[in-house]
C-alpha cells in the first residue's frame, strides 16, 4: 500500500493489475477502509484488464483523521435534516468526491471508471456530476439518491448501525458480526469466517469509529441528489439486492429510473453486503459496462 497527498489531505491507497489498463476506482462505504473491497474481488476485476485501486476515505483507515473537528450530534442532524435547515458539517460528500480527483491527480490518471458501496455509492454520484470529464462510467451498489420519498430503514436497523462501538476488541468484533448478521443476505449462508477475519483486520488496522459519524453527517447533509442525477449522461450500471434492509431495493429502482438510462442489476435475496456468491454476477455486470464504454 502507498500514501500520496491530495485535496490537502493525506490518502492510503492500494492499485492492483497494470497502469496501462483502464482504471476503476473502488469506494467504500461508512466508516469502512478499503479493505472492504477485499483482494481477491479486486484481483477478479484486475484479470478482466482492469487496473483497481482501493482506498480508505478521509476520516477512515490510514488516511486523515479530523480528530479537531469533534463528534456531531446526529439525533440533531437528522431533526435538522427533517425540517429542511441548514446543516453545518465537518466536511461534505463533495470534499469527499473532490478527494477521488485529487488522487486520481496525484497518480496521474485524466479519466477513470467509478464503483462505489453504499455511503461510497453517493460519494460516486457526487463525483460523476461535479467532476463529468473525469469519469468514463458510474457504478454503485446498495445506494440511493437521498430521495426522502423512498421507504426508510427500519427503527430497529437503524439503532443497530448508528450505535457507537465498543472500544475492546472482542467487544467490537461480537458487536460487529451482530450488525453484519442484521444486514447480511438472507438468501446466502452467512459466511462468518469471513466476517470475524474482515472484522479482525479493520480493528487492528484502525478502530475509529468517530470519523464514521463525521462521514454519516456529511452523507445527511448532503440531502437529494435527484436533481443533478437526472442531468448525468455517463453510462451507468445500479446493482442492488432485494432483499437489502438498510437502504431497500426501492432506491435502487429509484436511483435506475433518475439517471438516464441507466442499467439496472437486481441480485436476488442479497441484503446490503457482498456475499463471495455474487462476486461473480457482478463482476461480469461491471467488466461488460467498462468494456461498452469507449476509452
Amino acid at each position: 500500500m502507498a500514501r500520496i497527498n491530495a485535496n490537502g489531505i493525506q490518502i492510503e491507497y492500494e492499485i492492483f493489475g497494470e497502469k496501462t489498463n483502464p482504471t476503476i476506482v473502488l469506494i467504500a462505504g461508512n466508516g469502512a477502509q478499503l479493505n472492504f473491497w477485499e483482494p481477491d474481488f479486486c484481483e477478479m476485476l484486475a484479470k478482466e484488464n482492469l487496473q483497481v485501486i482501493r482506498f480508505d476515505n478521509r476520516d477512515a483507515g490510514l488516511s486523515t483523521k479530523f480528530d479537531g473537528l469533534g463528534i456531531p450530534d446526529m439525533e440533531r442532524i437528522y431533526q435538522a435534516a427533517q425540517e429542511g435547515k441548514t446543516i453545518n458539517v465537518a466536511y461534505t460528500l463533495e470534499d469527499m468526491a473532490d478527494d477521488v480527483a485529487g488522487l486520481l491527480d496525484a497518480l496521474n490518471i485524466k479519466k477513470a471508471h467509478i464503483c462505489g458501496a453504499s455511503m461510497g455509492g453517493m460519494i460516486a454520484q457526487v463525483f460523476a456530476y461535479k467532476h463529468p470529464s473525469r469519469i468514463y462510467s458510474l457504478i454503485y451498489i446498495m445506494s440511493s439518491t437521498g430521495n426522502p420519498n423512498n421507504p426508510q430503514i427500519s427503527p430497529e436497523t437503524l439503532k443497530i448501525v448508528t450505535a457507537m462501538p465498543p472500544n475492546g476488541r472482542d467487544a467490537y468484533i461480537d458487536y460487529t458480526l451482530h450488525m453484519w448478521r442484521n444486514l447480511w443476505s438472507k438468501g446466502f449462508p452467512f459466511e462468518e469466517e469471513r466476517a470475524i477475519r474482515y472484522t479482525e483486520e479493520s480493528y487492528d488496522r484502525s478502530y475509529y469509529p468517530q470519523g464514521a459519524v463525521r462521514q454519516n453527517a456529511a452523507l445527511v447533509a448532503n440531502g437529494d441528489r435527484r436533481q443533478h442525477l437526472s442531468l448525468l449522461t455517463v453510462p451507468t450500471l445500479v446493482i442492488h439486492g432485494t432483499a437489502d434492509p438498510l437502504i431497500p431495493v426501492e432506491a435502487g429502482k429509484d436511483t435506475a429510473h433518475t439517471i438516464p438510462n441507466a442499467k439496472l442489476l437486481l441480485i436476488e435475496a442479497m441484503g446490503h453486503d457482498m456475499p463471495k456468491g455474487t462476486w461473480k454476477c457482478i463482476v461480469e455486470a461491471i467488466v461488460n459496462l467498462v468494456n461498452d464504454t469507449s476509452h
